[in-house]
């Protein structure tokens, strides 16, 4: 397992790999689990370098990745999502509260825009994935209704 802190685009991230085996990997950033799949088996020796999170084109020589979104935790209930990498600037529910689809949840700072989050269906909070402050990836889930 390595651990890296990366700072990318101004954001903060904690980039741990869990396991490489052949061409796939598996890494968490910030806490959240990706299966990440390299175009060409990577050597043991040699250990991925959080390429996964590049935004834009890889330089010379760096593998090609492909990174899958991940699933919604818990499996129960509905996952909303961020739509876009960003950090978290307000949380506005709480575990237990009661939403309605299209309510606010969050507040989310992407390319200097705040980004409000709306929940995507009817239900109550059953779990909240980040904290003010907190740096997230396209895809990572915030908040679990139930």
């Amino acid at each position: 397992m390595k651990e890296y802190k990366l700072k990318i685009n101004g954001n903060d991230y904690a980039v741990t790999v869990n396991e490489v085996d052949g061409s796939m990997a598996e890494v968490e950033v910030n806490g959240t689990p990706f299966k990440v799949e390299f175009e060409k088996p990577i050597k043991k020796a040699a250990a991925p370098v959080a390429k996964p999170m590049a935004p834009k084109a890889t330089p010379a020589g760096a593998p090609e990745v492909k990174v899958t979104k991940p699933a919604a935790a818990g499996g129960a209930g509905n996952a909303v999502t961020s739509p876009l990498p960003g950090v978290i600037l307000e949380v506005s529910v709480k575990v237990g509260d009661a939403v309605k689809r299209g309510q606010k949840v969050m507040v989310l700072e992407a390319m200097k825009m705040e980004n409000v989050i709306e929940a995507t269906a009817d239900g109550t909070v059953t779990a909240i994935k980040v904290e003010k402050g907190d740096s997230v990836l396209e895809g990572a889930p915030l908040v679990i209704i139930g």
